[in-house]
């Protein structure tokens, strides 16, 4: 696989906008009336979020993300998506490069809430 092309350049005032955490899935439910969304539940120490994400045709068992820690961005507007809002993003590594994708997960757990950066 050639890796995509690496997008434009961005100032780090503008990447020091973007807030990533980690973030423990407890929870992961089909989104009614989609093919694609699961409604990931996710703990981040000090609340808790439901974070859509359009991965349930990626894989075979999506129960196998519970219990994990992975990276959100935490900061983005709320977005209603069939009927359920999404309080965040998942970073879901290789679905856009055509690759079995993997959550972007810190090496060793960490308390829930930590900054990524």
């Amino acid at each position: 696989m050639t890796p995509a092309p690496v997008k434009p350049l961005i100032t780090p005032d503008v990447l020091e906008k973007i807030d990533v955490r980690v973030g423990t899935i407890e929870a992961v439910e089909d989104v009614p009336n989609s093919d694609k969304l699961l409604a990931l539940r996710v703990n981040f120490g000090d609340h808790k979020r439901t974070i859509l994400s359009g991965m349930k045709e990626e894989r075979a068992n999506p129960q196998e993300i519970v219990g994990k820690q992975a990276l959100f961005v935490v900061n983005l507007e709320p977005r209603k998506m069939r009927g359920m809002m999404s309080e965040g993003m998942l970073f879901d590594i290789g679905y856009a490069d055509g690759v079995k994708p993997a959550l972007a997960m810190p090496e060793h757990p960490v308390p829930d809430g930590s900054r990524a950066g």
